[in-house]
């Protein structure tokens, strides 16, 4: 839900409606010289260039394609005043150009790998709410507060004159720029062959115009023949760990790559049939999932915003809207290029310093790409309404659901592979999957446990560690009890669809409490991995000079 690119410099100045409660940074920043080792903060991230074969690609379409990567790249000015707020005054006051870089890749002065932690002198605690509410606004303040439009995807909270509160559509907020975006995707449209992604163009433009997505989402889900393909807009809440309410800007350019596409069409069709299957009560599956989705493979060309802060997003699941979810299912993205990139460069390094020897040989990136494919996928498993008339689960869980959810994705994409396998739908050694998908632990945690991905990862690890799934070597390297992992996976299938079905925040809130941490052990384990230099992340040489069209 909920998810490496070259370290833009992002020139574009902020144009946005003047607001005087636009956020603030916490404290005023002041010079800082000799607060942290850049270099090694840099260290965290390894570069990787993002290509793909332009020749799939028809005369009209490679004409499109510096439209696009135009039109995703504004995403970046918007989602930095989302995360931050002004983004100018904040680099004015630093004088190190490595801490420069290293507030661009975060798009913030807080190390998103590292739980948030500010690491720009003068610089307080990121505010749960980001830039989207007013600093000083409490939850019970924004409960009391009467708007029909206070919980949008699309909207921020600010005060008026009088100090009470009021909201402000995106498009309000960012006039000039979403008008910018909307005439950049007209003219690409214009370029379009294929019907399907002409339409989406064509109404995604007007969504960035008037806040309007559902139609265009629905679009999108329609568009079934296109190689060349945008995701842009106001999506993931991931930025919002106020109440998990509003969305943020991203941009992805994607080329698709048909041979791998061709090999993953079929999985869609088993949904249904999974979904009955799942090890929870009756009630908790009574939903039926959509199975016109889409499952393919891409190389991304280009990342902006949101999926380019921190750590990178390798897979995408969507829609969002939960209305669209139940009507035509949702669109798996595999972002080949990155995951290879990721694979390499990351998950292999870990593996040899952290899985029992024997079992290394089940690292393998068929096994990584199925994990990570069947987590996007599981999004669209359980239920999306509560049972007990709370509304949504996204609705009941607040700001907790995010992660819930992500967490449900991770064992419920484990469960996916083992059923299929056991079905003879997908190949290997179920011992690869397993293994690897415990290596896949120790790589997306370093990602900190602050974020939804986090927290998920934590809960799993600490819950597997509870159950046995895998002990630890006197050398300090883990060994996978296949036996137990899959008694785990299922136990915790059942407890998180539960909590789920339930909208229960305060058993989620525990769950989160109690196991969504990094223990001490695991730790030193972590600053062992940084301490060989193992990269943590990606950044991206991108964009049209890396794709040699400049």
């Amino acid at each position: 839900m909920k998810k490496i690119v070259v370290l833009l410099v992002l020139t574009i100045l902020f144009s946005c409606k003047e607001d005087k409660e636009a956020r603030k940074p916490v404290k005023q920043v002041t010079v800082e010289e000799n607060l942290t080792d850049m270099g090694k903060n840099l260290g965290k991230y390894v570069p990787f260039k993002l290509t793909s074969d332009l020749s799939v690609l028809t005369d009209n379409e490679r004409k499109m394609l510096p439209l696009l990567i135009n039109a995703a790249d504004k995403m970046n000015a918007l989602f930095w005043f989302e995360s931050y707020g002004d983004r100018e005054a904040l680099m004015a006051k630093i004088p190190n150009e490595d801490t420069k870089k290293f507030v661009e890749i975060n798009y913030g002065p807080w190390d998103r790998l590292d739980g948030n932690k500010p690491f720009v002198e003068g610089i307080g605690e990121k505010p749960l709410g980001a830039n989207y509410y007013p600093v000083d606004m409490t939850k019970d303040e924004f409960e009391a507060f009467s708007s029909d439009n206070k919980s949008s995807l699309y909207t921020f909270i600010r005060r008026n004159d009088d100090g009470s509160l009021k909201t402000i559509w995106y498009h309000e907020q960012f006039e000039s720029q979403v008008k910018e975006v909307s005439d950049l995707l007209i003219e690409a449209s214009k370029l379009a062959d294929n019907a399907g992604l002409k339409n989406y163009l064509e109404l995604r433009a007007k969504a960035f115009l008037n806040d309007e997505y559902q139609a265009s989402d629905l679009a999108w889900m329609d568009m079934k023949t296109n190689t060349l393909d945008i995701v842009i807009g106001p999506i993931e809440t991931y930025e919002d760990q106020l109440f998990g309410n509003k969305a943020s800007h991203e941009g992805y350019v994607l080329i698709k790559d048909q041979v791998w596409s061709k090999k993953l069409e079929k999985f869609a069709q088993f949904l249904p049939e999974l979904q009955k299957g799942l090890p929870v009560d009756e009630s908790y599956k009574k939903e039926t999932p959509g199975t016109d989705s889409d499952l393919n493979a891409y190389d991304v060309v280009y990342y902006a915003g949101d999926c380019n802060s921190g750590g990178k997003t390798i897979a995408i699941n969507l829609p969002n809207d939960e209305e669209v979810q139940l009507q035509k299912g949702t669109r798996r993205l595999q972002l080949k290029n990155a995951m290879r990139a990721k694979f390499d460069k990351i998950l292999v390094p870990i593996s040899e310093s952290l899985i029992d020897e024997s079992q290394r040989k089940h690292i393998t990136f068929d096994a990584f790409f199925a994990n990570t494919m069947f987590h996007e996928v599981a999004h669209g498993l359980g239920i999306k309404n509560t049972i007990n008339n709370n509304g949504t689960v996204r609705n009941s869980l607040k700001e907790l659901a995010s992660a819930l959810e992500e967490g449900k994705a991770d064992i419920l994409g484990l469960y996916m592979v083992q059923q299929l396998h056991e079905k003879g739908e997908i190949d290997g050694d179920m011992k690869d999957y397993m293994t690897t998908f415990m290596a896949g632990i120790f790589r997306s945690v370093r990602f900190g446990a602050s974020s939804a991905h986090g927290k998920a990862n934590m809960i799993r690890f600490n819950f597997f560690k509870e159950k046995e799934a895998f002990t630890k070597n006197e050398d300090g390297t883990y060994k996978v009890n296949y036996d137990k992992m899959q008694t785990a996976m299922e136990e915790l299938s059942n407890i998180i669809l539960t909590l789920q079905g339930n909208g229960d925040y305060d058993g989620v809130a525990k769950l989160v409490a109690e196991k969504g941490i990094i223990s001490e052990d695991l730790q030193s384990d972590l600053d062992m991995l940084s301490e060989q230099n193992i990269p943590v992340d990606v950044i991206f040489e991108q964009g049209l000079k890396a794709l040699e069209l400049e």
